[in-house]
């Protein structure tokens, strides 16, 4: 198993549990958060999902290890449209690393909170690939000079500055207690006013799938296939710098 499912006092916590691969998105892992997001969609029970994780590594994107890497764009596009379209708030909670996929879900989340270790970097420009898919929720999301410095760099940036950019709701000292008075909200809303409410502040986001989405996923297939990003995915697996550096 390698996510995790919960539920205590009306929030459904999903727990992303694969550290040996750093919670990479691989067809396991992604089939078990669909899961689990659909069980707590169909509870009348959940009020709230946190999308949380062990392991000093939230989410490092892409499992560059499986065989057909090409496949993943779609699934994570799926994914990322699941947490949106779902009638529940969705909570990340970072207590560690994010890289290139792994946005993607934070950034699919309604709120989003991550610790003072947690840092952030968008590398697909260092394999030789793009955030095609992961735009569809982020560039609705993120400041435009904060996307073009850290798209484009693909460096490391902290809580403070996911949060100035738009990414998280909150740098927090302690996830813990920063999350406690969000879900005390939470529970005093009615299950019809937190759906019918984050219909309106998902709308935007939910319209670029419709848009863009199949551009993106086919950007992304493309891009993972061509002979440039074997040679960065084989360097980074190699722990060697790519023939570029």
């Amino acid at each position: 198993m390698t996510v995790r499912y919960q539920v205590e006092r009306s929030v459904a916590t999903l727990t992303l549990d694969s550290p040996h691969n750093r919670n990479a998105l691989s067809a396991a892992l992604v089939a078990e958060l669909e899961q689990g997001l659909a069980d707590a969609a169909a509870d009348p029970s959940v009020r709230t999902v946190v999308l949380t994780h062990t392991g000093g590594t939230f989410c490092a994107g892409a499992d560059l290890a499986e065989t057909d890497p090409t496949v993943n764009p779609r699934r994570l596009v799926s994914t990322m449209r699941t947490i949106l379209g779902l009638s529940k708030p969705v909570i990340a909670r970072v207590d560690g690393h994010v890289r290139a996929g792994g946005l993607g879900l934070v950034g699919a989340c309604d709120l989003a909170l991550a610790g003072p270790g947690s840092t952030f970097a968008f590398t697909e420009v260092r394999l030789g690939l793009a955030p095609a898919a992961i735009s569809l929720v982020l560039l609705p999301r993120l400041d435009p000079r904060g996307a073009s410095r850290w798209y484009l760099t693909g460096s490391v940036f902290d809580a403070a500055e996911a949060q100035r950019i738009g990414l998280l709701t909150e740098a927090a000292e302690d996830t813990g207690e920063a999350l406690g008075p969000l879900l005390d909200a939470l529970r005093l809303a009615s299950p019809q006013g937190l759906a019918e409410t984050k219909r309106l502040v998902t709308a935007e986001v939910l319209g670029t799938f419709a848009r863009d989405g199949e551009a993106m996923v086919a950007q992304s297939a493309e891009l993972f296939g061509s002979e440039e990003a074997r040679e960065g995915m084989s360097a980074f697996l190699e722990r060697r710098p790519p023939r570029w550096a």
